[in-house]
């Protein structure tokens, strides 16, 4: 079973997303220099042999020398591809490259995708056996039951790295987190309870067994499939996997089954549960409809014949996902870390346990922004974490690997737990989950963005996925015939659903001259100077849009450069009240983020212009889930050498230190020394805590240059000029974007992470 999402796209979105620049999702990227003979000669021949010799002599020395203990397989034979069914193991590759990435995304685990053309259970257990000196372990997916049950019990069997198969546990170790905080809040006792599970595949064996397992007895669980309840003697379309769930009872129907239940479980199809069975089963009755893509019953449904029931679905457009993506990358970070032999029951309960436990504790800022940015707390509506909560990556893989150690199946136990969390934290980057929060903030928020270059046909696929997504309401400024022919262009047939202002004819127009002329008339426009500029300027009618209050916020820029983008901007939108306008780019790497400020407006800033730059960027830093430690660069350190034009950044510092901000920052310095930790100690009084991570630039030179050099030569993730500092959202992306970096700012722009 796939991650579910209702985020909507156009099928040519999909398929440009995939093959644009290099086709797929995942690239090989060596992890030790490869740039001189001497490095080659150590990689492979002749520095090779000698990790060659030490692992023949001692097996679990790969796990030192070569990348096996953070490597993972995810193997599929493409016969249960999402909701598609058997269309084959090539077809599944997107899929399983897809798996790969979530695990890196999410745990840091590196990950391969291995596609195996055949549907014989002998044959595939034999292949992936024998690939087990390669992997640290292996993720089964997409397989269909009941050879799937068949091909991991084998797997386990006979290989001594950890198997799972996640469509079967992934779902059932989420759905136990979430029934163990409703039964908490229902006030009810596992082994009291009254349980029905719908649907008899791979996931929902997989969840009963686990629900057993967590101690509801195995009496007082129904399982039911297309034909009824499995029942102790029916013969019709069993199997050995349903029959290990077969219940006495003289119930014979989902509709019997239901009556009094306590809990419902389902993996099965849409509509398969009626609100009379909602109202007929118990007090404060659970609910989780996971069919996919649509549950079982919606919450909407349950609430309509009942007010005490706790629901949850498959989907994040309700409360309580349940989404396999909290579970595999962290069950599998545990067990490498240990170098676990396999992943067995305990370890699965104890990644539930850990989860449940996670969602009780006071939810942090940037998990609440998720959820619209209101304050979340423990109960009906949240019992299950975010899948981008920051604190997963320590709390899961540190319950694992600890039951791991508890069950003795660790090779590799840890001495010091605490040490471990703290590693684990420092795997993963917190902007990455701050920024996926802000896309939640904007679908639970959404807002009417104005995209002032309406007929570019890249600014349109941004607008349609950000409609499409759920961000909000895009408004596009053109031509209405030459926006409309753009939209068929690109493959949309429903064009009368886009608001579309042409700024020549717009209703609009005559109020847009009045304001912007009562801005202008003493800076030399005359009236019909200013009505040219509405009717012919989309930046500047765009901008009106914004601070009439006709839309929320707006984005440009693919079409004209930043500055001449801002100056017109600037005509209509004033700063904010106590700041300066000025541009941040976001570096985003695996582990850390890198905030570089003015980048795009100050040409020569002055001492209070660059402490303001500080002051504000440490700010966004703060809000993208960063600590902020700011350096103010330049090529000499602290006075060495000497120099005529550092004076503006000692005094910046000097005038920090007046307003007791409540951040770390120091300078001047040069960017090795306030990056490398070992210069860094050269100057042992810095007030610098580690490597800075908000680096302010003298000057707009420096600032843009940098900028676009670490962009095109430097790896991770480049977003920006962010525009910061104006009275009201406005976005002004590079020329060279692309529609997801049209969206990305657009999403920022609503959410207002950086404004």
């Amino acid at each position: 079973m796939a991650e579910k999402t209702d985020v909507q796209f156009s099928d040519r979105e999909a398929l440009l997303f995939h093959s644009s620049g290099r086709p797929g999702k995942i690239e090989v990227i060596a992890t030790k220099p490869m740039a001189t003979q001497r490095d080659l000669s150590l990689a492979y021949s002749p520095g090779v042999a000698v990790p060659v010799r030490a692992i023949a002599a001692d097996p679990e020395t790969a796990y030192d020398y070569t990348a096996k203990g953070n490597l993972v397989a995810v193997i599929s034979n493409g016969t249960a591809i999402l909701g598609l069914g058997n269309l084959g193991a090539l077809a599944s590759k997107p899929v399983m490259e897809g798996k790969a990435v979530l695990f890196k995304r999410f745990a840091d685990v590196d990950s391969i995708d291995l596609e195996l053309a055949t549907e014989d259970v002998d044959a595939f257990c034999n292949a992936v056996a024998l690939m087990e000196p390669s992997f640290g372990g292996i993720n089964l997916e997409d397989i269909k039951a009941p050879e799937c049950f068949v091909i991991e019990q084998r797997l386990r069997e006979k290989m001594n790295i950890p198997v799972m198969h996640d469509d079967q546990h992934g779902t059932a170790i989420i759905a136990v987190a979430g029934l163990i905080n409703a039964l908490h809040l229902t006030g009810r006792d596992p082994k009291d309870v009254r349980m029905v599970v719908n649907g008899a595949g791979a996931a929902s064996i997989a969840c009963t067994e686990l629900v057993k397992a967590m101690g509801v007895p195995h009496d007082q669980v129904l399982m039911c499939d297309s034909k009824g309840v499995i029942y102790q003697g029916r013969t019709d379309g069993m199997n050995q996997w349903k029959s290990a769930h077969a219940a006495k009872t003289d119930a014979r129907s989902l509709e019997d089954a239901m009556r009094g239940a306590d809990v419902f479980l389902g993996l099965s199809v849409k509509g398969a549960v009626t609100p009379a069975m909602v109202k007929s089963m118990a007090d404060k009755p659970i609910i989780f409809a996971m069919a996919n893509p649509d549950p079982e019953v919606t919450p909407a449904e349950v609430a309509a014949v009942r007010q005490d029931a706790i629901v949850a679905t498959g989907r994040s457009d309700y409360p309580n996902q349940v989404n396999n993506v909290l579970g595999f990358p962290y069950i599998f970070r545990g067990a490498l870390d240990v170098r676990a032999t396999t992943i067995n029951e305990e370890m699965k309960l104890a990644a539930a346990r850990a989860l449940a436990s996670l969602a009780r504790e006071a939810v942090p800022d940037e998990v609440a922004s998720a959820y619209g940015g209101g304050t979340k707390k423990f109960g009906s509506d949240y019992i299950i974490p975010a899948p981008f909560d920051p604190r997963l990556i320590d709390v899961v893989p540190a319950a694992v690997a600890q039951a791991a150690m508890d069950t003795g199946v660790a090779k590799k136990p840890i001495a010091d737990m605490a040490a471990y969390r703290h590693d684990l934290r420092a795997r993963l980057n917190p902007t990455t989950s701050v920024l996926a929060g802000s896309f939640e903030t904007a679908r639970t928020n959404p807002r009417r963005v104005v995209f002032a270059e309406g007929e570019q046909e890249v600014v349109l696929r941004a607008a349609v996925s950000f409609r499409d997504a759920g961000y909000g309401i895009p408004v596009l400024v053109g031509r209405e015939a030459a926006v409309k022919d753009a939209l068929v262009r690109i493959g949309v047939d429903d064009l009368d659903a886009f608001e579309i202002h042409n700024s020549s004819n717009s209703p609009l127009v005559p109020k847009m001259v009045e304001r912007l002329y009562a801005r202008l008339q003493r800076k030399g426009h005359l009236p019909r100077d200013v009505e040219r500029m509405v009717n012919h300027e989309r930046n500047i009618f765009a901008a009106l849009m914004v601070d009439l209050g006709e839309a929320d916020a707006m984005v440009s820029g693919v079409t004209r450069h930043f500055g001449q983008v801002m100056g017109q901007v600037s005509q209509v939108i004033d700063q904010a009240d106590g700041h300066i306008p000025f541009g941040i780019h976001m570096f985003v790497g695996r582990s850390q983020t890198i905030f570089v400020a003015d980048t795009a407006v100050n040409e020569r800033p002055t001492a209070e212009m660059l402490a303001d730059i500080a002051e504000q960027t440490a700010a966004v830093a703060k809000r993208l889930g960063q600590e902020p430690r700011v350096a103010f660069l330049s090529y000499s350190n602290f006075g060495n050498p000497a120099g005529t034009i550092v004076g503006n950044l000692r005094e910046a510092v000097e005038i920090l230190d007046t307003r007791q901000v409540p951040f770390e920052y120091e300078g001047e310095m040069s960017a090795d020394v306030a990056l490398n930790r070992d210069m860094a100690k050269v100057y042992p009084f810095s007030r610098l805590s580690g490597p800075a991570n908000v680096l302010i630039m003298p000057g707009l030179h420096a600032a843009n240059i940098s900028a676009k050099l670490l962009k095109e030569i430097g790896g991770g993730r480049v977003i920006g000029p962010m525009l910061v500092g104006m009275a009201k959202p406005v976005q002004i992306v590079p020329m060279t974007s692309g529609a997801s970096d049209v969206v990305t700012m657009a999403v920022l722009a609503a959410s207002g992470v950086v404004q």
